[in-house]
Parts: structure tokens; sequence; C-alpha cells
């Protein structure tokens, strides 16, 4: 099965891109999403977690201001994250193609291995910022515009555009 990291830095567009994706039928693992169901999932992760960065569970968002906070937060977590995705790959049977949305994982040396292929998607800063607010706040704990990309998705016009894009470069795989 070939497996495709989409990644992107905050409103970029990358959850727009898998959005497609899961729209024509394809199997996408969100990352965002499903960590934050590992911290109900998994028992004892959230105690993990408060151990490891000397804060209550609630401050998490401290992360995004202190990088060896997130550095430890990230060594109780991606683990438990990796493994979803594995049992997540497991499970799909004979499908062809699997996408992981991610837009820190690419610099992140526990994932290597997990993707064939890389696709980044990027918008220019006034848009994501029109898009989400806390993209200038939370941009510099994410910058995938740094990582090598096999394809490079140009975010910066409409969704139906965007569509488009995704549409062509499916024929091409």
């Amino acid at each position: 099965m070939k497996t495709v990291l989409v990644t992107g830095g905050i409103a970029s567009g990358k959850s727009a891109v898998c959005a497609r994706l899961r729209a024509l039928g394809l199997p996408v693992y969100d990352c965002d999403s499903r960590t934050k169901a590992l911290y109900d999932e998994i028992p004892d992760l959230k105690a993990r977690i408060e151990k490891a960065i000397g804060l209550p569970f609630a401050e998490v968002g401290i992360i995004f201001s202190d990088a060896a906070k997130r550095e430890a937060l990230e060594a109780v977590v991606f683990p438990e994250v990796l493994a979803d995705i594995r049992r997540w790959k497991a499970g799909l049977g004979d499908a062809s193609v699997a996408f992981i949305e991610s837009a820190i994982a690419a610099s992140k040396p526990v994932f290597d291995g997990e993707w064939d292929e890389i696709w980044r998607v990027d918008a220019p800063m006034a848009m994501r910022i029109a898009r989400n607010p806390r993209t200038a706040e939370r941009a510099a704990a994410q910058d995938p515009a740094s990582v090598k990309a096999d394809l490079i998705i140009e975010n910066d016009g409409s969704l139906e555009e965007l569509n488009s894009k995704i549409d062509n470069i499916l024929k091409s795989i």
C-alpha cells in the first residue's frame, strides 16, 4: 500500500485536501483528531503527559510557546500515535493508497519510514491568517515549509479550484 503524508502549515488547506480525498472514498488518517481521541482512549495517557510537562493536562496548550514542554509531550504522545497509525493501516485491507494528515509528522524522526511520499499544501500567509487568526502564533511550532515534499499543492484560490487540483493529481497516481 502506498502511503502519502499530507502536510502543511496551520490553515494552509491540508484538511480541505483530505476532505476531498475522503469524499472520493480514500482512507485518510487525521493525526490531530486521532491524537485527541487517544487522550481519552488510553487510560493513563493524560497522567503521563502531566508528569512529562509538569502541568495539569488542561494547560497543555503551553506547548505552542514552550519548546521543552512540547518535546516532553511529543516523547509521550508520538509513540502512541505511531502505534495507532500502524493499527489503522493494518485494518485497511487491500487499499492501494492511504493518506496521513499532519502538520508536523514529517519533521519528527519517530515517524520516519511511515510514508512513501509527501504532499505539502501551501497557501499565502494572508489567506492562512484570514482562515485562522491563531496562525501567526502557531506557525513557528509548525514549519512544514522546510520539509522536502514530493508534491506541492498551491492552495491560493477557491475550494473548487483546490478540489480540481486534487482530482488531477489523483489521475496521475
